[in-house]
C-alpha cells in the first residue's frame, strides 16, 4: 500500500499530538504534512496557524494526485483560523470538494459518517437550522441517495439499505406536524428501491443500529451527528463522498482547551488511520 497522507491540522490544537501518538501505535505507511512552529501558542486562533493547516492540506493532496500517497487522513482545522488565512471555505469538506472540481453538495459530494454500529449521511451541513429546513428538496434527496449508494459500495462492497429520516415529530404524522415530509417522500420515490422513508427520526437511528438499515440520511447536521457521536465517538470517521480519492477525518474538533497539555486521546485518530488503510482500494486508485 502507498503511504497515507496525514495532515496535522491546526498546530495550536491537538492535531500534531494525536497524529504523533496514533502513528506510534499503528503499523501503517504514512507521510505527515504540516509544520509546527517552535513556540506554538496553544489554543490561540491565528492566521499563521490557519495558513499552516491550509498549506498542509495542499501538499498532501498534491502528493496523492502525483500518485505518491494513497488516501488522505486529516486532523482538525479551526474554521476561524483558516478564514483569517484567507480561505473562503467553512471546512475540509467544501475545500476538498472545490479542489476536486465538485460543485453541488448532495449531488457531487457529501459528508458521511461511518462507525461500527451506525452510519449516516447529511442532506445539509454547515447552515442554520431554519435554512436547513428550507433546503429539504426531493431532487437533492434522490441525488444524495444515489451518491451514497455508489460510494458505500466502493467502501463496503455492497448496495446499502438507506433510511431517510423525517424532520418533524412522528415524521409529520400525515401532515399534522409539518409538511417537510412531502418533499422527503417525493425524494424517496425518485431515489431507487434501496431507499425508504420518511421514517420517524426518533426511532430510525435505533433501527439502523439494530441492523435494519445500513445508512440513515439525516436532514440536518445535528440530527445525524448526535446519535453517531453518542454511540461511537471514539470509533467514527468523517468521509467525504464523491472525491476521486479517499478522505477520512476524525469526528472531533481542535480541542483548544486541552491543546499542548499532552493529554489528548489519540484513539479517534488511530481509528481513522486504520479505517483509511483498510478501505483504500483500487477503486480510488483507478478514479484518479
Amino acid at each position: 500500500m502507498k503511504p497515507l497522507a496525514i495532515t496535522i491540522g491546526d498546530p495550536a490544537g491537538i492535531g500534531p499530538e494525536i497524529v504523533e501518538k496514533a502513528l506510534a501505535r499503528v503499523n501503517v505507511p504514512a507521510r505527515v504534512f504540516g509544520s509546527v512552529p517552535g513556540n506554538v501558542r496553544h489554543g490561540e486562533i491565528a492566521a499563521e496557524y490557519g495558513r499552516i493547516a491550509l498549506d498542509a492540506i495542499d501538499a498532501a493532496v498534491e502528493a496523492i494526485e502525483r500518485g505518491e500517497c494513497s488516501a488522505l487522513v486529516t486532523a482538525p482545522i479551526h474554521k476561524q483560523a483558516i478564514a483569517l488565512a484567507g480561505s473562503t471555505f467553512p471546512g475540509h469538506t467544501e475545500l476538498l470538494a472545490a479542489r476536486a472540481g465538485l460543485q453541488r453538495y448532495g449531488h457531487d459530494y457529501a459528508m458521511y459518517f461511518d462507525s461500527p454500529r451506525l452510519r449516516t449521511v447529511l442532506l445539509t451541513v454547515h447552515v442554520p437550522l431554519r435554512e436547513a429546513l428550507d433546503a429539504i428538496d426531493a431532487e437533492t434527496i434522490a441525488a444524495l441517495a444515489k451518491l451514497t449508494s455508489r460510494e458505500y459500495e466502493r467502501l463496503h462492497g455492497s448496495r446499502p439499505r438507506i433510511a431517510v429520516a423525517g424532520v418533524n415529530p412522528h415524521a409529520g404524522e400525515g401532515g399534522r406536524f409539518g409538511d417537510e415530509e412531502e418533499q422527503i417522500a417525493k425524494g424517496v420515490e425518485l431515489a431507487g428501491d434501496n431507499v425508504s422513508g420518511p421514517h420517524p427520526p426518533d426511532t430510525v437511528f435505533l433501527a439502523a443500529v439494530n441492523g435494519k438499515y445500513d445508512v440513515v440520511m439525516a436532514m440536518y447536521h445535528d440530527q445525524g451527528l448526535i446519535p453517531v457521536k453518542t454511540l461511537a465517538f471514539h470509533e467514527s470517521v468523517n468521509v467525504t463522498l464523491g472525491l476521486p480519492w479517499l478522505r477520512v477525518s476524525v469526528d472531533h474538533g481542535t480541542a483548544f482547551d486541552i491543546a499542548g497539555k499532552g493529554i489528548a486521546d489519540a484513539g479517534p485518530m488511530e481509528y481513522a488511520i486504520r479505517y483509511a488503510a483498510r478501505h483504500v482500494s483500487a477503486s480510488w486508485e483507478h478514479a484518479r
